[in-house]
């Protein structure tokens, strides 16, 4: 269970690095595109634990709610192709009472060239009748430990936030 600490820094983005597989590509050598969402999800399910130290169904079993996804949002930049390793970096950008928002991105192996951006809008609902129901306890303190708390998120659009992410790139 998340507990914390306020002497402890928690990073606010996950990284992985990873290879593209031959079975989760298409004739053209490019990972398909519904496979980017096992990628994203798959990396961010194992870095959480590692940097937290938060195992997601301890919190949805003591509260007896859980993250749906409400609104996908991806932009397709440059392929990933079979057998490139990838950097898949995620982060929490805004959160209010009952909805979160996760960015995801891929780049190349030496994170100049960004491949894709994927955000997902999550609302929190109750296990047994499915409604929308307010963040609480150790879920409002991971929230605010890990979250960029983006309010001016809403300002653009994926596509403005594909080029913020690429002028980033070129920066670093």
């Amino acid at each position: 269970m998340f507990e914390y600490d306020a002497e402890k820094h928690y990073p606010k983005e996950t990284e992985s690095r990873v290879v593209i597989r031959f079975q989760d590509c298409d004739p053209l050598r490019h990972l398909n595109n519904a496979k980017y969402f096992d990628y994203f999800f798959n990396a961010r399910e194992d870095q959480v634990p590692k940097l937290y130290g938060l195992e997601v169904i301890d919190l949805i079993r003591k509260y007896k709610a859980a993250w749906v996804v409400y609104n996908h949002n991806i932009s397709y930049v440059k392929p990933a192709m079979v057998g490139e390793w990838v950097r898949i970096m995620s982060r929490i950008l805004w959160h209010n009472e009952n909805t979160i928002l996760v960015e995801y991105y891929m780049t190349d192996d030496s994170k100049t060239q960004l491949k894709t951006v994927l955000w997902s809008t999550m609302r929190y609902v109750t296990l047994a009748e499915g409604k929308s129901t307010n963040h609480e306890g150790a879920v409002v303190d991971f929230l605010e430990a890990t979250s960029l708390k983006r309010d001016d998120i809403w300002d653009f659009s994926i596509k403005e936030r594909v080029k913020q992410l690429n002028m980033e790139l070129k920066k670093s």
